[in-house]
C-alpha cells in the first residue's frame, strides 16, 4: 500500500525540481565550456602570455631557466588553467546571480545586480594587487641579490605558476566584502554580530594568507591587510546606507 504513496510523491518532487535542475546543469554546462575554451586558449597562447608576465615583472636580462625538459608543459598548463579562471569568474558570477534570482524579491535582485560591477572590479584589482606583490618581492630578492654580489637564477615554471596562482586567489578573495555586504543587506547576517566578531575576521585573514605562495612573513601580513580593511569599509558603507534609509 505504502509503494504506491512512495512512488507518487517521488514522483511529484522530480516534477516539481527538474526544471530547476535542468536550470542548472544548463549554467554548469555554459560556464564549464567557457572555462575549458578559455584555458585551452590559453595554453594554446602560452608564449605569449609568458612573454607579457616577464614584461611585466620586469624580469628581462634575468636569468630565468628551464630545469627540465618537460617543465615547459606544466608551464602551458597553469598558463591555461589561470587564463581559463581569469575568464570565468565573471561568467560564474553572473550565473550564481540569476540562479538565485527566484528566490529574491525583485527589490533584493536589484540590489544584487548592483553590486556585479563592482564584484569584476574587485576580482581585477585583487588580481593586479597579488601580482604587484609578486613583483615586488621579486624586486627585494634580485637587489639583495645584487647587492651580497650574489649571482640569480630563476625557475620560470616555479616562479611564474606562484605569480599566477597568488594573483587569482587574492582576485577570489576580494570577493569577499561584496560577498558580506550582500549578506547583510539580505538580512542574513547581522552588522552588529559582524561588528563582534572582528577579532576572528582578522585572525582568518591572516591564517588564509599564510596558505597562499609567498614565504615572506611581510608579504602575508600585506596580502591580509586588504581583507581586514575591506571588512570595516563593508561595515562603514552598511552603516551609511542604513542611515540614508532612515
Amino acid at each position: 500500500m505504502n509503494k504506491p504513496v512512495e512512488t507518487s510523491q517521488l514522483s511529484e518532487l522530480v516534477s516539481k525540481y527538474s526544471p530547476i535542475l535542468a536550470e542548472v546543469k544548463k549554467r554548469i554546462v555554459i560556464t564549464v565550456s567557457v572555462f575549458v575554451l578559455a584555458t585551452l586558449a590559453g595554453f594554446i597562447f602560452y608564449e605569449d602570455i609568458i612573454r607579457f608576465l616577464i614584461s611585466a615583472l620586469s624580469l628581462n636580462g634575468i636569468n630565468i631557466v628551464f630545469t627540465s625538459p618537460f617543465q615547459f608543459i606544466n608551464l602551458a598548463f597553469n598558463t591555461g588553467l589561470a587564463t581559463g579562471l581569469v575568464v570565468v569568474m565573471p561568467l560564474l558570477i553572473f550565473q550564481i546571480l540569476y540562479f538565485l534570482k527566484p528566490a529574491l524579491k525583485l527589490k533584493e535582485f536589484k540590489m544584487v545586480v548592483r553590486f556585479l560591477p563592482f564584484s569584476v572590479l574587485l576580482f581585477l584589482v585583487g588580481f593586479g594587487f597579488g601580482a604587484g606583490i609578486m613583483k615586488w618581492q621579486i624586486d627585494i630578492f634580485l637587489a639583495r641579490a645584487t647587492s651580497l654580489g650574489i649571482g640569480n637564477v630563476l625557475d620560470i615554471s616555479n616562479l611564474l605558476s606562484v605569480v599566477l596562482l597568488t594573483s587569482v586567489l587574492m582576485g577570489i578573495g576580494f570577493q569577499f566584502p561584496i560577498i558580506l555586504l550582500i549578506l547583510i543587506r539580505l538580512g542574513i547576517v547581522k552588522h552588529e554580530q559582524l561588528a563582534k566578531k572582528r577579532k576572528w575576521v582578522y585572525l582568518v585573514s591572516f591564517v588564509i594568507t599564510l596558505f597562499l605562495p609567498p614565504d615572506s612573513i611581510l608579504a602575508d601580513i600585506l596580502l591580509a591587510m586588504p581583507f581586514i580593511l575591506s571588512f570595516e569599509a563593508t561595515l562603514v558603507i552598511n552603516r551609511i546606507i542604513e542611515r540614508k534609509k532612515k
